[in-house]
């Protein structure tokens, strides 16, 4: 169940913030981005989360905005997908053709559209819904950006990615075969990478001090923790499902 609807805040009045445009122009701008920072970042997403949007705040203090400036970290994301995708071509594709599509739509359905609806959606419902009322009308009205909130999409996304996407690649001979326990290892690494993923949604819009009841990004957790063992129960392959989509 949804938490209420804040009063005198209306869904309509939620509009993106105008800094879009400045950081799609700088993606083409290789000199400008901070890649050792980029890879900082990665690595903590997976070992140390909470540092990161320790961070978060720092760049909050400094920039007057919560969203990354700096297109780096989806720009290397998007080449990272790209090599993965690529990989479990050379493995298992069937033509070259075959595989260029493959990656394409990849990047464009699993990055770029989930990416724009996810964010869109955490967005809208934490603008709408969770927002708390300012302690005086004097008070600046604080709103979620719709780049952070792409931001934090694509930083619970990276872990998922390293587990589904990397891992799962060096395991996938033994996962695509049929049997309990590769069905069992399957469920195993989708749901750890699942929940993961949620958990750092979570962080992400935690971290923002003008937000009220984020636990609620953690309820999918639970669903996930419950359809696992009846998905392993009844001989659903996740892997192997996800790569009959690709892979005849």
């Amino acid at each position: 169940m949804l938490p209420t609807v804040s009063k005198g805040r209306p869904p309509s009045s939620a509009r993106p913030t105008p800094v879009l445009a400045p950081y799609l122009r700088r993606i083409v701008k290789w000199q400008q981005m901070d890649i050792e920072y980029t890879f900082w970042q990665m690595l903590h997403l997976c070992t140390s989360p909470k540092v990161v949007y320790q961070h978060t705040k720092y760049h909050k203090q400094t920039k007057n905005q919560w969203a990354r400036d700096d297109p780096a970290f989806a720009v290397i994301f998007c080449l990272f997908l790209i090599v993965a995708t690529a990989a479990y071509c050379a493995a298992y594709g069937e033509s070259l053709a075959n595989s260029v599509f493959t990656v394409i739509s990849v990047v464009l359905s699993h990055f770029l559209l989930a990416g724009t609806i996810l964010a869109t959606s955490c967005w809208f419902l934490t603008n709408t819904y969770m927002r708390e009322e300012a302690p005086s009308s004097h008070a600046v009205e604080q709103r979620v950006e719709w780049l952070y909130a792409f931001d934090v999409h694509c930083n619970s996304f990276f872990p998922a990615f390293i587990i589904l996407y990397v891992l799962q690649y060096f395991v996938s001979p033994l996962l695509v075969a049929h049997g309990f326990f590769p069905t069992l290892v399957s469920n195993l690494l989708f749901m750890v990478a699942i929940s993961y993923y949620h958990y750092l949604n979570f962080l992400g819009y935690d971290v923002l001090p003008f937000l009220d009841k984020t636990t609620f990004f953690l309820y999918p957790i639970g669903l996930v923790i419950i359809l696992s063992p009846l998905m392993i129960l009844s001989g659903f392959n996740p892997t192997r499902y996800t790569m009959s989509l690709y892979f005849s």
